[in-house]
């Protein structure tokens, strides 16, 4: 299909990237021309919905992503759509906003266009701000998290540091707000720590993070010494996101800061322990082994005085069998404490390999084990991808320069979808027979006895 044809036929995931896009959107579909009032308190009105057709659902590119453009499209067209998506950033309509925002956001999760989000980083920033200050709780974690990638693709330097600049305050705000939403605020405190451990250069501001961070998650700390059970309330997602962008922080501050922080919350750490949710007694299991990591590796002869009762706590959750836990967060739980206790007593880890491509990496510490889940719950799916081509990332798991791959040795990696779903559908008919016959046999045995 000749390119100007292409053009003025309505995309799927979004529309054009200026006015003269938008003017033939709204010519093909017969409303007139209107100027887009952001953040207006009233919803948008039909008019508004019309003209925003031209442009499409972008709901539909925030739930697809590139990859159909992978598929069906180029490099060029994906830009074209991105263009779209931003100018819907700035629309009356919240609902259109948020997706546009999430919208941007898969698309750069799963893509690194550097020179794409360069040049528009400013305008990224304006809409960030403007949907964080205006929107409510969806759109308000919608645009922290693509405030999360756009730092990510752009990586430490200048523009990242100016990214922060705007948007801490912003982020720190909506933390600390007790009438925010608890999506908002646990959202936000991921986005503050990852932007801070990418962009900050200021160890004054580091600090800062540090402090905004502790202030939250330390009051799920034990304060009644006659209280065994620490109660999860509707505050503990936020707490134990707060834990972790802290803990997160902390594996780059000055040995002098990371002292101080042992000093004062080695002793208190293990109160969290006694939670009554499991994901907050996981991230403080994870946090504990990560600060004796940092310890043993300052002072390799380091020495903790309540080892005995730590790793008694420690045991007891490794083999946790109550029967008023579901069986799925047990088994979780023993999992990963099973690998606490062996990193407090016995300083080992078991180390991970991660594929991307045709290259691998191996975790090998509770640093880069807590930096790589991190940076995959903001990434999701496209944390393979960028891997592969983000120096950024490279650089903090020690990677090297990106592996250049020829077109055709991509194009033999790559699994087409239909091919995928022939792969799986082989697979689960193969594991469908083979329970078949087991059943048969145990059927032959009883009937024998």
């Amino acid at each position: 299909m000749p390119k100007n044809k292409k053009r003025n036929a309505p995309h799927r995931g979004g529309g054009g990237g200026g006015g003269s896009g938008a003017a033939t959107s709204a010519a093909t579909a017969g409303g007139p021309h209107r100027t887009v009032q952001p953040f207006s308190d009233e919803d948008a009105s039909i008019e508004t919905m019309s003209h925003c057709s031209g442009y499409s659902d972008p709901s539909s590119f925030a739930e697809d992503g590139p990859e159909v453009l992978d598929e069906e499209g180029t490099q060029e067209d994906l830009e074209y759509k991105l263009k779209g998506l931003i100018d819907l950033t700035l629309d009356k309509s919240a609902k259109t906003r948020q997706a546009a925002l999430e919208g941007v956001k898969n698309a750069l999760s799963s893509k690194v266009l550097y020179e794409f989000v360069l040049e528009r980083r400013m305008t990224l920033t304006d809409s960030i701000e403007r949907c964080l200050k205006k929107g409510k709780s969806d759109e308000q974690r919608a645009a922290a998290l693509l405030a999360s990638v756009l730092c990510i693709q752009l990586g430490p330097g200048f523009e990242s540091e100016e990214i922060l600049k705007t948007l801490g305050p912003i982020l720190k705000k909506i933390i600390c707000d007790g009438t925010a939403s608890i999506q908002a605020r646990q959202t936000c405190a991921t986005c503050f720590g990852v932007c801070c451990f990418i962009a900050t250069d200021d160890i004054t501001e580091l600090f800062s993070t540090l402090e905004c961070l502790e202030n939250i998650f330390t009051k799920s700390y034990l304060k009644e010494k006659d209280t065994n059970v620490i109660c999860s309330t509707t505050n503990t997602v936020l707490h134990i996101s707060s834990l972790l962008a802290w803990t997160l922080l902390l594996t780059i501050c000055p040995i002098s800061e990371v002292k101080k922080k042992l000093e004062l919350h080695f002793h208190k750490l293990p109160s969290l322990l006694s939670c009554d949710d499991v994901n907050m007694r996981i991230a403080a299991g994870e946090s504990l082994a990560l600060l004796f990591e940092l310890a043993r590796g300052m002072e390799s002869d380091f020495f903790y005085e309540d080892m005995d009762s730590l790793t008694q706590m420690l045991r007891a959750l490794a083999t946790d069998g109550n029967k008023h836990r579901a069986k799925v967060d047990k088994r979780k739980q023993r999992s990963v404490f099973r690998d606490v206790l062996r990193a407090v007593e016995e300083r080992d880890f078991p180390t991970e390999t991660v594929k991307f491509g045709p290259e691998r990496m191996y975790i090998d510490s509770w640093v880069k084990k807590h930096t790589y889940d991190t940076f995959k719950e903001v990434l999701g799916s496209g944390m393979q991808y960028h891997l592969q081509a983000n120096e950024f990332l490279r650089n903090v798991f020690e990677l090297g320069p990106p592996v250049m791959l020829d077109a055709a040795t991509l194009k033999t990696m790559k699994i087409s979808r239909f091919e995928r779903h022939l792969y799986n559908s082989a697979a689960f008919k193969a594991r469908t027979k083979a329970r078949s016959k087991c059943r048969d046999k145990r059927a032959d045995v009883g009937e024998f006895f």
